[in-house]
């Protein structure tokens, strides 16, 4: 058990009330969550999504340039998430895995696979400043044989660079945002963004 500093937890009688009405206000408080849960289901299923087209040839010359071969899981994982982004529904799509098994080459596919469909724009945020730097220079790395604008927004950038990649991401200069819960602001607006990837 574990509370605030100085909160003694409220001990019951085995057999008492107090435990039961605990238990039963735990009880309606997940079924208030599942109701919302169904509820925000329902909904998006209503929503309409943008329904991206199936992959080019530029998709494919982009995917022979990964250095590795790909792994099972990733293949699975790229082909499900390329599929997700072709149905005509929001994406809600989650993908775990360790640190070094190729979740960052799956987001960099999505993220191609959007950008190359209609000029649609990608934000990619990230928990940390160091991992949004790293980011961005993954995927300038990855993409610089291609015409993809990939710009990055952090305490690294000073307040004219930040104004000017902002003003740009307005116009749909970028391609590509990556930055932290910078990109939450309230001056960050997209001319036309097609999807997010959450790090």
């Amino acid at each position: 058990y574990s509370s605030a500093e100085g909160h003694q937890p409220q001990l019951d009688r085995l057999g008492g009330l107090g435990w039961q009405k605990t238990k039963a206000k735990a009880k309606r408080a997940m079924q208030d969550m599942a109701d919302e849960l169904l509820r925000l289901y329902a909904e998006r299923k209503l929503v309409g999504g943008y329904s991206f087209a199936a992959d080019t040839p530029w998709q494919q010359e982009f995917e022979d340039g990964f250095a590795f071969v790909l792994t099972p899981d990733q293949e699975t994982a790229i082909e499900d998430v390329k599929k997700d982004m072709e149905e005509p529904v929001p994406m809600d799509r989650l993908l775990c895995g360790d640190v070094g098994y190729g979740k960052t080459e799956v987001a960099m596919r999505a993220a191609f696979k959007a950008v190359v469909d209609g000029k649609k724009q990608v934000a990619v945020l990230v928990p940390t400043t160091v991992l949004a730097l790293q980011h961005y220079q993954t995927f300038c790395q990855r993409m610089q044989n291609h015409p993809v604008v990939i710009k990055a927004i952090s305490r690294f950038h000073s307040g004219k660079e930040v104004k000017q990649v902002l003003e740009d991401v307005r116009d749909g200069k970028v391609d590509i945002l990556i930055g932290t819960h910078r990109l939450l602001s309230k001056d960050v607006a997209f001319k036309d963004l097609g999807l997010i990837i959450i790090d």
